[in-house]
């Protein structure tokens, strides 16, 4: 029988991760404060529970998907908490795109267990409800290989980074690489319009050559640099600041990453 699966944080990402684990086949214990979707989660075949303590008893894996360090702080730490309340073979699983410096202190405070691995994403909810999410994996070698087919219910690929906090390291690198590419990709609309090159035709033209990026083909699918800044810029100004403050944690310079990122076209600050 496939092993219990504590769930906190059933929002917006969260929800969507519990359906797909029920369907594939997982018991799954829920703690939820929004009375609607505890409804709806206990109608697909989860068990609401009524605190964060109960989440983590008698789950062999237990996955959190909360927005921040300090929202996991709130449900990790104290007697209450989900590190206090598993059992000390547990995996605890954190989508956080957090510092690493956090969960080096939520270890070091329970160094008897359970397990922490740090699990960010990339993707939304629709790649979640598809399967498709992707998910970088840190930590010990055996509890990655434990929960990656518990993952794997809702990601493809689930990609191993190496110990804990490799997987934070890497989205970091991500992000911010992301958002340099960005900023050249608009620049390139403006130099292309100083040019008198439509912009249409740039993108056309760069879906096959090689100055073309996967951040140009966002840029392209949005309808220009001015939709993108409307929609994906408020988020992409999320990912900078972390970017930034997780750097500043880790003791590294962004270099010239930073640069781009911050003195582009959009408005990234």
């Amino acid at each position: 029988m496939a092993e219990t699966i504590g769930f906190v944080g059933a929002g917006k990402m969260g929800e969507p991760m519990v359906l797909r684990l029920i369907d594939a086949g997982f018991p799954v214990q829920v703690y939820v404060r929004r009375p609607q979707v505890r409804e709806r989660l206990a109608a697909a075949g989860a068990v609401p529970v009524e605190s964060v303590a109960a989440v983590a008893r008698d789950a062999g894996v237990v996955i959190s998907c909360l927005f921040s360090d300090a929202q996991l702080n709130e449900v990790a730490t104290g007697a209450d908490g989900l590190l206090a309340n598993a059992g000390r073979d547990a995996v605890v699983v954190s989508h956080t795109t957090g510092t690493v410096s956090t969960l080096a202190r939520l270890t070091a405070e329970f160094p008897d267990g359970p397990v922490l691995v740090d699990a960010p994403v990339s993707g939304g909810a629709h790649d979640i409800a598809a399967g498709t999410l992707t998910v970088l994996l840190g930590g010990p070698d055996d509890a990655v290989a434990r929960v990656q087919p518990v993952l794997a219910a809702y990601a493809n690929p689930v990609i191993p980074t190496g110990g804990l906090g490799t997987a934070l390291n890497l989205k970091l690198i991500n992000n911010v690489l992301f958002a340099a590419n960005a900023q050249l990709a608009a620049a390139a609309v403006e130099l292309a319009k100083n040019l008198g090159v439509p912009e249409t035709s740039l993108f056309s033209a760069l879906e096959h050559c090689s100055g073309g990026s996967r951040a140009a083909g966002y840029v392209q699918s949005a309808g220009g640099v001015e939709s993108f800044g409307e929609i994906v810029a408020p988020f992409m100004r999320k990912d900078v600041a972390a970017c930034i403050e997780a750097a500043a944690d880790r003791g590294v310079d962004l270099g010239q990453l930073r640069v781009v990122a911050e003195t582009g076209p959009l408005d990234l600050l």
